[in-house]
């Protein structure tokens, strides 16, 4: 059995034995009932990275790969959104290679499908001195994603939440925006929890009036709402939306907390999923929701359950440090070959973290290749000082 000391919380060291089985690849892309989007990381490349905090260098190929991994299992792609550090390392000159390659991969695999974050991302929220700047910010991002042939997912606004006063405000832009787009979009909101800046979104502080905010406009707007992700790590809170949503605008869930409950859903409604931690728990995930397809509701469970305490690890406080926890998983399971992210957001967690990371990925059976994973876990231990022995 394979055994490494690791830190615990509390800063003492344990002897930990692996115990956990890798989940078996499907022989063919599996079907689901619910529609998943998995939304991706992106590899950074060490070896070109002049100036990793300003324009960090990404390793197109171990992107692409990585990509093709989850379509190969069933994934629809969230595509350069807060997974892939948008706002926090990705700019909008890298997210629109991203897309433009992502897109073009796409069509060279039968049956694959992305979506794509547009934002306000080029516009500094404190550069934003109206509303009609945030639409025209919008315009050129929407623009851009429906020229190179993508569907959008409207991504939430700092500028906007900088400028906006109201639900007036909100209604006015996003109205504005959905009334030329050229396809159905997904909106996104994104709880400050996830970005502090941006904290009173849709008009409001108080959830009960955003809620309002958000209904109204897909209300004036349904023909043109694929769906709404949300994410505020609070399944009251999404179920309250998801529970009022018009017929045909689906529910995304963002939550992930929750998400193996909400995605089985109460026996009335369910929410589809767009979530980041499907990027770190994909084969588990596609096992569970094909288990759900087939509607063998005891291996749905029994598959994704163990994957939540790994998720409530992944995003715990500070939340929008999660994506270290992500890429180190893609780390260990060999898709990249090196522990770094772009802005050097590996260095956003700590040892004690990464280490529980570990332990209940193993857990989970999350560890797809386990003695890589050890070897590469012991090469990062001793690197910060935990020598193994012997």
């Amino acid at each position: 059995m394979t055994s490494l000391l690791l830190p615990r919380q509390d800063g003492s060291l344990e002897h930990y034995t692996l115990q956990g089985t890798p989940i078996a690849r499907p022989a063919t892309v599996p079907t689901f009932n619910r529609i998943a989007y998995a939304a991706a990381h992106v590899v950074s490349d060490p070896l070109r990275d002049a100036d990793p905090w300003g324009n960090p260098a990404i390793d197109w190929e171990a992107t692409m790969a990585f990509r093709h991994h989850l379509w190969s299992l069933g994934f629809k792609i969230a595509e350069a959104m807060d997974t892939a550090q948008r706002g926090m390392g990705l700019s909008w000159a890298g997210a629109r290679e991203l897309i433009r390659r992502s897109l073009a991969e796409a069509r060279s695999v039968p049956g694959a499908d992305l979506a794509c974050g547009a934002g306000t991302d080029h516009l500094a929220a404190a550069d934003a001195q109206s509303i009609d700047d945030v639409i025209a910010a919008y315009e050129e991002q929407i623009g851009f994603v429906e020229g190179e042939g993508g569907r959008a997912i409207m991504m939430a606004s700092r500028a906007l939440a900088r400028v906006g006063r109201s639900g007036d405000d909100y209604r006015r832009v996003y109205g504005h925006i959905l009334a030329q787009a050229k396809d159905k979009v997904v909106l996104h909101w994104l709880g400050d929890m996830f970005d502090p800046q941006l904290k009173g979104y849709w008009g409001s502080e108080n959830f009960e009036e955003a809620l309002e905010t958000v209904l109204s406009i897909i209300g004036e707007s349904s023909a043109k709402v694929e769906g709404i992700k949300i994410s505020l790590l609070d399944n009251a809170k999404e179920v309250a939306l998801r529970d009022r949503l018009p017929e045909g605008v689906l529910c995304f869930t963002g939550d992930d907390f929750n998400y193996a409950e909400l995605i089985e859903g109460d026996g009335r409604k369910y929410s589809d999923a767009l979530l980041g931690i499907f990027d770190a728990v994909a084969p588990s995930a596609s096992k569970a929701l094909a288990a759900l397809a087939a509607g063998d509701i005891t291996t749905f469970r029994g598959v994704i359950e163990p994957t939540v305490p790994l998720s409530r690890k992944i995003f715990e406080a500070p939340t929008q440090y999660y994506k270290a926890g992500v890429v180190f998983l893609a780390w260990l399971n060999g898709h990249q070959r090196h522990f770094t992210l772009p802005a050097g957001l590996q260095s956003a967690r700590g040892l004690s973290h990464y280490a529980d990371i570990f332990r209940l990925a193993d857990r989970a059976n999350v560890l797809d290749r386990p003695e890589l994973a050890a070897a590469r876990m012991r090469n990062f231990l001793a690197v910060l000082g935990v020598e193994q022995a012997g």
